[in-house]
């Protein structure tokens, strides 16, 4: 009954500021509502006893991720400007978007069959979790890690470079 209770307050908290880190105009305050949806997240993870991979989550997302975040948007703009409000046009495909991806996940989940296994398929200490993290091998993910922080290196200079404003020269002719 209690682990119930907390779970729909996790659930309620996420999808609540998910929606408001999405429609929100002010990108400050969107970085902020994210950090709750990540600490939420994990909350979760801990409830399902989920331990390293709930700090995980506080550590490196909650933690690093919107600390970054935060960060860009600090030293690319200004606190005070909104986002541009997205036409009616955007706002029909993001809706179709919306929609194709909720048939999705819930024809994905109803055709699933959900069996209780009496043993986990792999082993899921912090310590089988590490050892694969830094292989290279079978069921390594090094590789793979390093492709991922390549791009999201790659991602933010990108997102920098195109949020910079230019600076506009003036002729001193145009002001005569």
């Amino acid at each position: 009954m209690n682990s119930d209770l907390m779970f729909f307050i996790l659930a309620g908290v996420i999808l609540v500021f998910s929606v408001l880190t999405v429609t929100t105009r002010r990108i400050l305050r969107a970085a902020v509502y994210l950090l709750f949806v990540l600490i939420s997240t994990a909350g979760l993870y801990f409830m399902l006893n989920y331990n390293f991979l709930a700090a995980v989550q506080l550590t490196v997302y909650a933690g690093g991720i919107v600390v970054l975040i935060i960060f860009s948007i600090l030293l690319t703009s200004h606190i005070s400007e909104r986002a541009v409000v997205a036409n009616w046009k955007q706002s029909l495909l993001s809706a179709l978007a919306i929609v194709a991806g909720a048939t999705l996940t819930l024809i994905s989940v109803f055709r699933f069959s959900f069996t209780a296994s009496p043993e986990p398929a792999a082993p899921s200490g912090v310590k089988d979790i590490g050892a694969a993290l830094i292989s290279y091998g079978e069921n390594g993910y090094a590789l793979p890690f390093e492709v991922v922080s390549i791009l999201l290196l790659a991602a933010m200079i990108g997102a920098i470079i195109v949020a910079r404003k230019e600076k506009i020269k003036v002729d001193e002719k145009d002001l005569k």
